[in-house]
């Protein structure tokens, strides 16, 4: 019989996705074959599965600490945000509407089925499954009809490791705090407690670890000191942004505008992460920095809209200085369909139905379809020839006569992307093109900046082991296996 173990959380952001990600891979040298597993996530940073869908990037890479290829039904339902109260909903890695936030609330009930459908999917392939939760069971407010967390639980009788951020403060309150609030039968699933991120003596803490056993009667499973290199590695949603945006480094200056609706934000990881390049993330009510090297237009859930925001901040006067002063600029996906003459969505795919002039530094337009694109890619760049490896998740088609000069020519002989006349404005639909070592070099040594040398992907695996190792020893992770359900 397949084991399960649920790690929930306190709130957003406290170290569930990496924790299970880490114990996924601490499990998987063990010998066991694991899946990880999210019922409901929302984020608009995803990536495309070997089944032809989409999943929440957190379960991607935790598919990778376990040493397999990521599927739909590690994330069966997935929200991506369109607007402050409303989302696109997908369902087992394909789009089957939007729904506002009271609206969704309805639909929970028959998305369970897809749930627990996708669970024993994983069920009948694994020896244990990993279960993230979703923000907190302290949402009370949104118990009836959870799917994500107790609710989860409950239906599937999986035991629960509830974990608590002592970084953000109160740590003790917030672990007691959601045992006093939830209903009896939830806390019964709880069965023990972790507190992530601690800095400093732990041997400061005991009391703390004893006092949550006594107020609450879960078993502790350990204290996880802060893991530095967890900054490597892809982050989940946009709420990782908050620390990211800082100058990370020295030599050529990438600047890269924080949209409302950023999406895939993680293809600018390997360039954070190059020793000559200094990643410039500009915030609202910020101007683009003059000395800029490369503008990167990021990808985007509602491209029109952002690019509304973009001329509301002012910031499509500051690329079409950059490009007048023969500063370069790219566009991935949603940035790649603002560079154009014009974005129409007669359909109203992203909202209502409309068509807008873009920044009009690529002679293309973009016309917004219903079918999604979420295909793996590779192939090499028309005017090096240097190859690359990435990923399509887009809608929308571009064309134009800067099209007639693509960036880049797929394996099965496509084209995709435009380039400017003068070679300065590039665009492409193409995510983690930087990811790919050659192509990255490429980038750097046109941008002046000598390569790191180092393998980006490697890195990701290098990172994974050492949690991995941090985790063993940290946790209990033998008590962990051993509460796992069979």
């Amino acid at each position: 019989m397949t084991r399960a173990l649920m790690i929930q959380g306190t709130g957003s952001d406290v170290g569930k996705s990496l924790i299970v990600a880490g114990l996924a891979r601490v499990f998987t040298r063990r010998g066991l074959r694991v899946r990880p597993f999210k019922p409901q996530n929302m984020s608009n940073n995803a990536a495309v599965t070997a089944d032809g869908g989409e999943i929440g990037r957190a379960q991607a890479l935790q598919a990778r600490a376990a040493r397999v290829a990521p599927s739909v039904h590690m994330n069966p339902v997935l929200l991506k945000p369109q607007s402050d109260v409303g989302a696109q909903v997908i369902v087992q890695g394909h789009m089957v509407g939007t729904a506002k936030a009271r609206e969704y609330q309805s639909w929970k009930p028959r998305l369970l089925a897809s749930v627990i459908e996708s669970f024993e999917h994983l069920k009948g392939e694994a020896d244990i499954v990993l279960v993230e939760g979703a923000g907190s069971p302290a949402e009370i407010n949104l118990r009836k009809g959870d799917i994500a967390n107790m609710g989860f639980a409950r239906a599937t009788d999986t035991p629960v490791v509830l974990v608590g951020d002592i970084d953000r403060g109160g740590v003790i309150a917030s672990l007691v705090g959601t045992k006093t609030v939830i209903g009896p039968d939830d806390a019964a699933m709880i069965r023990g407690f972790i507190v992530n991120r601690f800095r400093g003596d732990p041997s400061l803490f005991a009391d703390g670890m004893a006092m949550i056993a006594e107020a609450t009667g879960w078993t502790p499973f350990g204290l996880v000191p802060h893991f530095h290199a967890a900054a490597r590695l892809p982050a989940e949603d946009a709420m990782a942004l908050g620390p990211l945006i800082a100058r990370t480094g020295q030599g050529a200056v990438v600047a890269v505008p924080v949209l409302p609706h950023i999406a895939n934000f993680d293809d600018l990881d390997p360039l954070r992460q190059e020793p000559g390049v200094e990643v410039v993330w500009v915030r609202p009510g910020e101007a683009f920095p003059g000395n800029a090297d490369l503008i990167l237009l990021p990808g985007s859930k509602t491209t029109i809209d952002d690019f509304l925001f973009v001329q509301a901040q002012g910031w499509d006067v500051d690329i079409r200085a950059h490009v007048r002063r023969g500063g370069r600029v790219i566009g991935l996906c949603g940035g790649f369909q603002m560079l154009g003459q014009r974005i129409s969505d007669p359909d109203g795919i992203e909202g209502e139905p409309r068509s807008i002039e873009g920044l009009g530094l690529l002679d293309v337009e973009t016309v917004m379809t219903p079918a999604k694109r979420l295909v793996a890619v590779a192939g090499s760049s028309l005017a090096d020839g240097v190859s690359f490896a990435g990923y399509e998740m887009h809608v929308g088609d571009t064309s134009g006569p800067d099209a007639a000069r693509p960036l880049l020519r797929f394996a099965d002989g496509r084209p995709d992307g435009a380039v400017s006349a003068d070679g300065l404005v590039s665009g492409t639909y193409v995510h983690g093109l930087f990811a790919d070592d050659c192509q990255r070099a490429a980038w750097l040594m046109r941008l002046g900046a000598p390569p790191g040398g180092a393998s980006y992907e490697a890195g990701i695996e290098t990172v994974l082991d050492a949690f991995a190792d941090h985790l063993e020893a940290h946790l209990d992770c033998d008590g962990l296996l051993a509460l796992a359900a069979v």
